[in-house]
């Protein structure tokens, strides 16, 4: 296992287009960690320039106490698990399983240990001389799982492994894949474009956007899934993470006596005590233009709060979305 650090590290293409700037992150021996963004934002970018399958034209790339930026992706110590699965279609799982140690010469009954160990713990050792086209998704993406597996490698690198699943399937291997890293313990880079797998997989989540002119660096903010949510480091961040989006609008603070006031185009609300000591120096930006959040989850109808006229507005609400237990009535 290893640690791996960026450092200042950017990507720009021979036609001056920037794909990648500035990020700098240190990844824990150990840590699995989700590069999270809309698509476009780079951070399968990352993962390649991690990899090297992808030049790092700016910044240093350590893997351990050692600088990669030119090593071979061979050479790395790393093992990548993909999204289209890569098997190949006329070997056997133990076989597309094996195939990488046969191909570093590794002796037989070594690879053989490796192979029916790795079956052993994704539970697919029912399946070693199957073929993948007799396989389902979810027992496909074990496979590859357990190519990356048996290389016992310093780092995985995951790419949006779990996109290809349907849902249910992709809950039951997020779970997996939970239990894998606890058993392992292998540091683990993982991408997704969905913050539910990013929220619920991560020991911390690293949350990217597409590099402009105006924000010139991908990195927003990193951090545990917690305070990302809770404490979101700016707007993009808070409407990124959170489903349903954070409610956003224009607004200023006003204090009446010990009270704090957030004053809204369709009211007023009283701002909780706690809120408030959580955000020191907030007092300085008292009657400044200001952007309000509110999560979903903190809003409730009147007459379920309690109809304290301190912390209502009015709304309409303009349809319904049932999605289970909890309708969202978005207003």
């Amino acid at each position: 296992m290893a640690s791996i650090t960026m450092e200042n590290l950017g990507k720009v293409y021979p036609d001056g287009t920037r794909a990648v700037g500035g990020i700098n992150l240190h990844i824990e021996d150990g840590e699995f960690l989700v590069l999270v963004g809309p698509s476009g934002c780079g951070k399968s970018t990352v993962l390649r320039m991690i990899a090297g399958l992808e030049s790092i034209t700016e910044g240093t790339l350590k893997i351990g106490d050692r600088v990669v930026n030119d090593v071979p992706p061979k050479d790395r110590d790393i093992a990548m698990v993909f999204q289209n699965y890569a098997l190949y279609p006329h070997m056997t799982v133990y076989d597309n399983m094996a195939f990488g140690l046969k191909l570093r010469k590794f002796p037989k009954d070594e690879i053989d240990a490796r192979v029916k160990a790795a079956a052993e713990i994704l539970e697919i050792k029912d399946f070693l001389h199957r073929k993948p086209r007799a396989l389902s998704g979810g027992q496909r993406q074990r496979v590859a799982m357990g190519r990356a597996i048996v290389r016992e490698p310093a780092a995985f690198l995951m790419d949006e492994p779990l996109s290809n699943l349907d849902a249910k399937l992709r809950v039951q291997m997020r779970a997996e894949l939970e239990r894998l890293h606890s058993r392992l313990g292998t540091t683990t880079v993982y991408v997704t474009h969905d913050q539910v797998e990013a929220m619920t997989l991560g020991d911390r989540v690293a949350v990217l956007r597409a590099v402009s002119p105006r924000a010139p660096y991908n990195l927003q903010q990193v951090g545990p899934p917690t305070e990302l949510f809770n404490r979101p480091g700016n707007l993009f961040v808070a409407g990124f993470i959170g489903s349903p989006a954070m409610n956003m609008t224009y607004g200023h603070l006003e204090a009446e006596g010990d009270r704090v006031y957030a004053v809204l185009p369709t009211g007023r609300l009283r701002v909780d005590p706690v809120a408030l000591a959580d955000h020191p120096g907030i007092e300085d930006h008292m009657n400044k233009e200001l952007v309000i959040g509110v999560r979903p989850n903190n809003m409730e109808a009147a007459q379920v709060a309690g109809r304290d006229p301190e912390r209502m507005i009015t709304a309409t609400i303009t349809w319904a979305e049932c999605v289970g237990r909890e309708p969202y009535s978005p207003l």
